[in-house]
């Protein structure tokens, strides 16, 4: 049997770093990645046969479980036909409309194959649509790896976006403004100077790539009136978070509470492709119909709309009904508050956010996690300790501090019982390192 150490070694070899995405390199928090080698329902087991319960569920694609047999048999019959004809399928128009149905501002749909092609694409028929470059971000916000996204955060109420990564020239991000999250009257700022020069504002519907950070009573509903205001479009980045939160992701979780908004264009990822390949852009019909072959903003790609993953996608939302997420909503509630009484009775100071079904933990910080400051405020190296932990345990937690954890409707009881017993020494583990 080949350990994980010896695998992580061969693909440090010839992959840069062992990992194709760097969260998977454990850098936050040390030690060896686990190289997976099968996965069902709510388990995973590593290249040495160990089972764990899974708390990533790929980043949440996994909403119905690792393997859900009818997804499998979809794929596997769709595959069988061939996997990719570089033209059109029906189950392309079959996803488009079963996302129309759950997103009622979605007229239109492009594919793509990643959620960073997804967001690339959004700001760029933005920019098309309007005649204009600014983008304005929030730190703290992910919307994947194209240049002019990867800006950070500066000091002061708002400030040009500089470069986040080496490889990305100041000019790419010369016209990208980062703003604090939940801060309006900082947004309100910024466009009062340069409205007449903003494309677009781009937000996660609720950020999850700072840990889970809920955005305050009518944020959203704010960036949408200002942009509204001054003629541009407000992109809402679904990528995590749709049809993961809800059958209609953040954004009808915020519709039943009243918040009544429509964003122009949104993207989605993850659970759309039913753990495959796959993303996609939505909004009016009149924006969309910018996008090549009927519009001037050109967007292309050989494998967008893949059979496979379409098919993938329409088995996945057809399955994902009102029980499913009901049953999410309530595993979640459970698995949030038997992680809170564990770390209360070790004494450990934190903040649990939610955002639906998924959530996340932030320890040694006691005050509610507003923005990208606050999230850096957490002790990451008592994460670091829970984090092992659980692994120990058996329990495959997300191998960062700033990610949300995920269940799947295939989490059951056995699976709670193995997070219940894990819980109370990994807490213990991070009280020693808060003090």
């Amino acid at each position: 049997m080949t350990s994980n150490a010896e695998l992580f070694s061969a693909a440090q070899a010839v992959i840069p770093g062992g990992v194709d995405s760097p969260v998977r390199a454990y850098g936050s928090v040390g030690g060896v990645p686990r190289f997976i080698e099968r996965a069902q329902g709510p388990w995973i087991w590593d290249a040495e046969g160990t089972r764990y319960v899974d708390l990533v569920c790929t980043w949440g694609p996994a909403l119905l479980g690792h393997a859900h047999p009818e997804v499998v048999s979809a794929v596997q019959e769709a595959a069988s036909k061939g996997l990719s004809f570089g033209a059109p399928t029906r189950t392309e128009t079959e996803l488009a409309d079963a996302i129309i149905e759950r997103m009622t501002p979605v007229e239109k749909v492009r594919f793509v194959s990643t959620g960073t092609e997804a967001t690339m694409t959004a700001v760029r028929l933005a920019r098309g649509a309007t005649g204009r470059d600014v983008i304005i971000k929030f730190a703290g916000n992910y919307h994947g790896h194209s240049d002019a996204l990867l800006a950070a955060a500066g000091s002061g109420v708002a400030t040009a976006g500089l470069p986040g990564s080496a490889g990305v020239p100041a000019a790419s991000t010369a016209d990208t403004i980062v703003v604090d999250y939940n801060d309006v009257t900082a947004l309100e700022e910024v466009f009062s100077e340069r409205g007449d020069q903003i494309a677009a504002v781009i937000v996660e519907s609720c950020p999850a790539n700072m840990g889970v950070v809920p955005p305050e009573p009518g944020f959203n509903a704010a960036i949408r009136r200002l942009t509204k205001e001054h003629g541009t479009l407000m992109i809402t980045d679904e990528v995590l978070t749709g049809f993961r939160c809800s059958a209609s992701g953040f954004w009808g979780l915020q519709q039943r509470s009243g918040e009544d908004f429509a964003p122009d264009i949104f993207t989605f990822g993850k659970v759309v492709g039913g753990g495959m390949p796959l993303a996609a852009l939505g909004g009016r019909a009149e924006i969309m119909d910018l996008l090549a072959p009927t519009g001037p903003v050109y967007q292309a790609g050989t494998l967008s709309g893949n059979p496979l993953a379409t098919v993938a996608g329409v088995k996945t939302l057809h399955l994902a009904d009102a029980g499913v997420y009901q049953r999410l909503d309530s595993r979640s509630e459970q698995w949030r508050g038997e992680l809170a009484s564990a770390l209360d009775a070790a004494g450990v100071s934190y903040r649990l956010q939610n955002a639906g079904n998924l959530f996340s933990v932030f320890l040694g910080v006691e005050e509610p996690v507003r923005n990208y400051d606050d999230s850096k405020a957490q002790t990451a190296e008592a994460y670091t300790a829970f984090f092992h932990a659980m692994l120990e345990a058996g329990i495959n937690l997300p191998p960062s501090c700033f990610e949300a954890w995920f269940l799947s409707d295939a989490h059951d009881d056995e699976t709670f019982e193995v997070f219940r017993k894990a819980l109370p020494k990994a807490a213990e583990a991070a009280a020693k390192i808060i003090g």
